[in-house]
C-alpha cells in the first residue's frame, strides 16, 4: 500500500490554473497533490549577445524554492550568494524540455524566460514545473502571435513530465516525498504530447533495477504523461 493509498498506476490530483499573474505574458499555478509551483513566462524582444543577428529566438528557465516550501525553512539561495547544483540542474532540464517543442526560427528574435517558483514541495517539483511551464509558455507564445512577434506556428508540440519509481518492490507512478525518500529506484520522464521522449533520468539506490522494471516504469510514465497532456489541453482551452 502506498502512503497516500493510491494504486501503483494512479497519479496524485493534478490541477492547472492559468492566468494567475496579471503582468506576465503567460502564467499558471500547477499542483501535483501537495506540490505547488507558480510558473510565469516573460517575453523579451531582446536576446543574449551570442544569439543576436542569427534570426532565431531563445527559451530559457529559472527555478527556485521558497524558504518554507519544505518541512523546515531553507535559506534563500540569493542570501547564500550562489545557486546549488541541484537548482542549476533542474532549471537546465526545464529549459531543455521547453526548447524541444519550440521552433526557434519561427519564434523570431525574441526570448521567453520561464520562472518556476516552488511554493510547496512534496516530491516531483521538477516534473510539476515542466508540466506547468508548457502551459505558461503556450500562453506567452499566443500573446506574441497576437502582436505578430512570431514568424509562424512556433510551438510544435506539447511537453510534460512525471516521476516514477520502484517503491517496496513495486513500480509506481508520480512519487510523493514519502515514496521518493524510500524508493530503491527513482526516475523522471519528459515526453511530448505526441509520445516522443525528451529526457529520461533514472537512478538506483542500493538495489539496481532490471530492464523489465525499466520497461514497467516507462509504461507508467507514458500513461501518466498522456493524462497530463489532456489536462494541459483542457487548461489552455478553458
Amino acid at each position: 500500500m502506498r502512503p497516500s493509498g493510491r494504486e501503483p498506476n494512479q497519479m496524485r490530483a493534478v490541477t492547472i490554473e492559468r492566468n494567475v499573474s496579471q503582468k506576465a505574458e503567460g502564467s499558471c499555478l500547477v499542483s501535483f497533490g501537495n506540490t505547488k509551483v507558480l510558473v510565469t513566462a516573460s517575453v523579451e524582444t531582446s536576446l543574449p549577445g551570442w544569439l543576436r543577428g542569427k534570426g532565431q529566438g531563445w527559451v530559457t528557465a529559472e527555478y527556485g524554492m521558497l524558504p518554507r516550501a519544505t518541512g523546515s525553512r531553507t535559506r534563500r539561495e540569493a542570501a547564500a550568494g550562489k545557486q546549488t547544483g541541484r537548482t542549476q540542474e533542474i532549471q537546465r532540464l526545464i529549459g531543455r524540455s521547453l526548447r524541444a517543442v519550440v521552433d526557434m526560427q519561427l519564434l523570431g528574435e525574441n526570448q521567453i524566460t520561464v520562472d518556476c517558483d516552488v511554493l510547496e514541495a512534496d516530491g516531483g517539483t521538477r516534473t510539476a514545473s515542466i508540466t506547468g511551464a508548457y502551459v505558461a509558455l503556450a500562453d506567452a507564445i499566443t500573446w506574441m502571435d497576437q502582436r505578430k512577434l512570431t514568424k509562424g506556428k512556433a510551438l510544435r508540440d506539447s511537453v510534460a513530465a512525471v516521476s516514477c519509481g520502484i517503491y517496496r518492490g513495486t513500480p509506481v507512478l508520480d512519487l510523493d516525498y514519502l515514496e521518493d525518500v524510500e524508493a530503491h529506484t527513482d526516475a523522471n520522464f519528459v515526453m511530448t504530447g505526441s509520445g516522443t521522449f525528451v529526457e529520461i533520468q533514472g537512478t538506483a539506490e542500493q538495489v539496481p533495477f532490471s530492464r523489465d522494471e525499466l520497461n514497467a516504469l516507462m509504461a507508467l510514465a507514458e500513461d501518466g504523461i498522456g493524462e497530463l497532456t489532456l489536462l494541459q489541453q483542457a487548461a489552455l482551452q478553458a
